[in-house]
């Protein structure tokens, strides 16, 4: 069961070498098991766990090998937080819900009908993401009447059809898929408009951290994003975002706490003062030493 009264915070943790923002800074199981744990500590309430990269310049991963990349390291970190896994291969979501994963987040548009049969026999969450790209597609000007609701019945038909196949809207989040088969102003224009989701009556997880639209607004690259993604995700609260997948799992906590008590979400004592040991930070001696020259 998830509680979904404050947003939630869904730290991404790739198993693969070439992720567009991280690619091979943890080249092994036990270098990813450890990000799992850093993550955790940073306050990330579930993890989603990929074996194959959302880049469009190299080829698909064969099921035994995302199998092999994603299983051993959700055997390691079920037990230390829900799992998500990222996947929209049947094969691979078996094996990982199998493995101690609660989630299937399915970033293809539900490809294959037959993923959201595993959710209903397992009883695992599924999330709907919306695109009009195929798994490792990029889409060149892709043109939308009006993108939103193109989102909407996309989404609405998919919910429908995994009805039929026995998943219970309990278990159903929706992503509106920012830049998934999307150009930069497209995803905007739909994050603008967030809100008129909310109709489809399920929680909407919000993947904006580090994305192209991001980059195109601020010029920056993948892990220089930080500042533009935490404006993204201020936006996407404020207009229904409830899951929110993210990189940057400490700040964006840092982040919700701060909002949460501005806005008088969350209970401020009156009691409350900066500690001591908080109230200035040493400079390091390299750096002194440089400033002194």
């Amino acid at each position: 069961m998830l509680d979904l009264s404050a947003p939630l915070v869904m730290g991404i943790l790739n198993a693969t070498p070439d992720s567009f923002s991280d690619g091979g800074l943890h080249p092994d199981l036990e270098s990813r098991v450890a990000r799992g744990l850093e993550l955790i500590d940073d306050g990330a309430d579930l993890l989603d766990i990929g074996g194959e990269s959302g880049v469009t310049n190299r080829p698909p991963v064969e099921p035994p090998e995302e199998i092999a990349r994603v299983v051993p390291l959700i055997e390691r970190l079920a037990g230390e937080s829900l799992i998500s896994v990222d996947t929209y291969k049947p094969a691979v979501a078996r094996a990982a819900v199998a493995a101690g994963a609660s989630i299937v987040n399915d970033p293809s548009g539900l490809i294959n009908p037959e993923i959201a049969e595993i959710c209903a026999e397992a009883r695992a969450a599924l999330v709907i993401t919306h695109t009009r790209a195929r798994p490792k597609q990029k889409l060149h000007r892709p043109h939308y009447d009006d993108v939103v609701d193109d989102v909407k019945q996309f989404l609405a038909e998919k919910m429908e059809q995994v009805r039929a196949l026995g998943v219970r809207d309990e278990q159903l989040l929706l992503c509106p898929g920012p830049d998934m088969g999307k150009d930069p102003a497209q995803t905007i224009e739909l994050l603008r408009r967030l809100d008129e989701l909310a109709p489809l009556g399920r929680p909407l997880l919000l993947a904006v951290s580090r994305k192209d639209f991001v980059g195109a607004l601020t010029g920056r690259p993948p892990r220089d994003r930080l500042a533009g993604t935490l404006a993204a995700v201020a936006h996407g609260v404020s207009r229904g975002g409830r899951v929110l997948r993210v990189h940057d799992v400490g700040e964006v906590r840092d982040f919700l706490t701060v909002r949460a008590a501005l806005e008088g979400e969350s209970a401020v004592s009156p009691d409350l003062l900066l500690r001591d040991e908080l109230r200035r930070q040493e400079v390091g001696t390299a750096a002194a030493k440089q400033g002194s020259g």
